[in-house]
């Protein structure tokens, strides 16, 4: 485990595999931290540098007064990969990582050589919704929602096995600002148009029952960027990296391969 301070928000960030491979960058979704991730690097091929971290206000990252704005989130992440001196990497964004991953690749295109889109969009929800999470958090804290929110990330047979507590022990785990904070950042992001001008090698990965980003959504998405790839996970919600990693692990290696990101 590591920190980066970057002076208004100090991010937890860890780096496993070969230090001198080429770079992989994950980026996790609301309400998660790093750990979402575990089992899908576990099955990765090696010689990759491949680096995590928590965004602001999630895990072991620090937690700024919210609101955040999406401009920030992003620049958290160019701050962080310009510390660690990260060009042409693959950057893999779930949800919220996802739109992170589009506004990078935006602002920076020497940072990004590729982009995985998982259960994300370049908008997601109504700013109504998300008004009305903010205010429901606020005044009744992440738990009064729990049970909702394993329900849209995890298909009906992984909300029957007894790992589903721990998910929701992270989701509950998680800082209420940080929380909020970042549904204010997805509540006032739409990236249709600056995704569509967008011309780098893309892959989005959908889960079949995705309650927050349902496959279509994903689809039209990644539609939006010339000749990207399109995958969709059976039996599988709004965190596939958890419920089906191997199909996850085997689908982004086999991208990482086309795009001569690993042999």
């Amino acid at each position: 485990m590591q920190i980066a301070d970057l002076g208004d928000v100090q991010l937890h960030y860890r780096i496993d595999g070969d230090p001198e491979g080429a770079p992989i960058v994950f980026a996790n979704s609301l309400g998660t931290d790093l750990r979402v991730w575990d089992q899908v690097i576990d099955r990765l091929p090696a010689g990759l540098k491949v680096i995590r971290y928590d965004k602001r206000g999630h895990g072991l990252s620090s937690c700024p007064e919210a609101p955040y704005s999406m401009g920030a989130l992003v620049r958290d992440a160019e701050r962080l990969l310009d510390l660690l001196s990260v060009r042409d990497c693959v950057f893999v964004g779930l949800s919220i990582g996802g739109m992170i991953g589009q506004g990078l690749a935006v602002k920076r295109l020497d940072m990004v050589r590729a982009l995985v889109l998982s259960n994300t969009a370049a908008k997601i929800g109504t700013a109504q919704m998300w008004q009305d999470r903010i205010q429901a958090v606020t005044d009744h804290g992440i738990e009064a929602l729990a049970d909702g929110v394993m329900e849209r990330w995890f298909a009906r047979d992984f909300c029957a096995k007894p790992e589903l507590q721990l998910w929701r022990n992270m989701l509950v785990q998680q800082s209420r600002a940080g929380y909020v904070g970042c549904c204010a950042a997805i509540s006032g992001t739409d990236f249709y148009t600056p995704t569509s001008g967008l011309r780098l090698p893309c892959l989005g990965i959908a889960g079949s029952e995705d309650g927050s980003t349902p496959p279509d959504l994903v689809r039209e998405t990644v539609n939006l960027i010339p000749g990207s790839q399109f995958h969709l996970i059976r039996r599988a919600g709004h965190i596939p990296c958890v419920e089906q990693p191997d199909e996850y692990a085997a689908r982004l290696t086999q991208f990482l391969q086309e795009v001569g990101h690993c042999e």
